[in-house]
């Protein structure tokens, strides 16, 4: 928080600023969510399921979190009591950490149907696993977040910074103040971005590698008037739109996971650096990596509806209150679905 405040002007333009985030963030994942819900081909794929918990993890964040903290930072000053400053903190830990693990079970999902063996992805992506994943997203943040914040592990050797921060006898503001001590920066910042991301980072590149190697065969393939899979059918409608289906596939999810990168990464670093450097980041330095981070929970969706075909379509028959002329069209014909892919041999579905 800053001591001398915001003008009358700035709270405006900073109140609508946040709201429109707000906004955004609620509407956009209360659509992915319903979409998934009525649409039966998006029902069918198994990383949807972790599109709709994450879409959850993010309109509580939007619902949640989001409100208290835009008032505190227009007002500059918190009125809810110190115990609700610590739940309103761990929910936010709590719901952060859970959207970033949803984002790397995805990946893994998505890695696991691109890069091996048919028989290889349905041993790994049971319902079973994927029931344990998704409790795994929700689980391991509460030993990060409302379990340590509420015993107050991550002010220990700091309470006094931290008292001292709460309260401004100037304004006579009190101030919902989260600072952490050198353990609990690190663990809490390797648990909830650095081990994600880097097996994010991991499972993309061997999905590109794989895209690009797959593309270049079928142009192979192409250039020598052999059909990409062995069968007989007309290479040039099938192949090429394998290629296209699972290379756009590979770059959504690279777009998304960057976005979400992007978002993040400034709050986690800042994290780890803060508590060695005797918290020297300015507030207002530390409120803009916060919120930009919350703007991530009202991005994807919209990355969905621009980048994937399936969600933009289902985003459509909503908005237009079921219009038939956004329904799944038959593109290649009733026996060959249009996500289907063949890789190194092996049929895949890559929606």
């Amino acid at each position: 928080s800053s001591s001398e405040g915001f003008g009358v002007v700035e709270k405006i333009v900073l109140l609508t600023f946040i709201s429109a985030v707000i906004l955004m963030a609620i509407l956009g994942n209360l659509l992915v969510m319903v979409a998934v819900c009525r649409d039966r081909q998006l029902r069918k794929i198994k990383t949807n399921y972790f599109i709709v918990s994450l879409a959850f993890a993010d309109l509580l964040v939007s619902v949640l979190v989001m409100p208290f903290g835009a008032i505190e930072l227009v007002q500059d000053n918190w009125i809810y009591g110190e115990m609700f400053c610590l739940v309103r903190t761990s929910l936010d830990v709590l719901l952060t950490t859970a959207s970033i693990l949803h984002l790397c079970c995805i990946s893994l999902d998505r890695y696991y149907a691109i890069c091996c063996q048919p028989l290889v992805y349905r041993n790994k992506m049971t319902p079973l696993r994927i029931a344990v994943m998704l409790g795994g997203c929700w689980v391991i943040p509460t030993f990060i977040s409302f379990l340590p914040i509420m015993q107050g592990w991550n002010s220990i050797g700091i309470i006094d910074l931290i008292q001292q921060r709460q309260f401004n006898k100037a304004s006579n503001s009190t101030y919902c103040i989260f600072m952490v001590n050198k353990p609990y920066a690190i663990t809490c910042s390797v648990v909830a971005f650095y081990i994600p991301f880097l097996l994010m980072v991991l499972a993309y590149y061997r999905i590109y590698v794989t895209a690009r190697e797959h593309a270049r065969q079928i142009q192979v393939l192409q250039r020598a008037g052999a059909p990409a899979d062995g069968r007989q059918h007309h290479p040039d409608q099938h192949s090429t739109h394998r290629m296209k289906t699972e290379t756009k596939a590979a770059k959504t999810l690279c777009i998304i996971m960057g976005c979400f990168c992007l978002c993040w990464a400034p709050f986690f670093i800042t994290n780890i650096v803060d508590p060695f450097i005797n918290y020297t980041v300015p507030g207002k330095l530390w409120t803009a990596f916060l919120w930009l981070g919350y703007i991530n929970s009202g991005l994807n969706p919209f990355l969905y509806a621009f980048l994937n075909k399936s969600f933009r379509r289902a985003f459509l028959i909503i908005l237009c209150c079921g219009d038939e002329r956004y329904r799944r069209p038959s593109i290649l014909g009733q026996t060959v679905p249009c996500s289907t892919t063949t890789i190194n041999g092996s049929t895949h579905v890559l929606r």
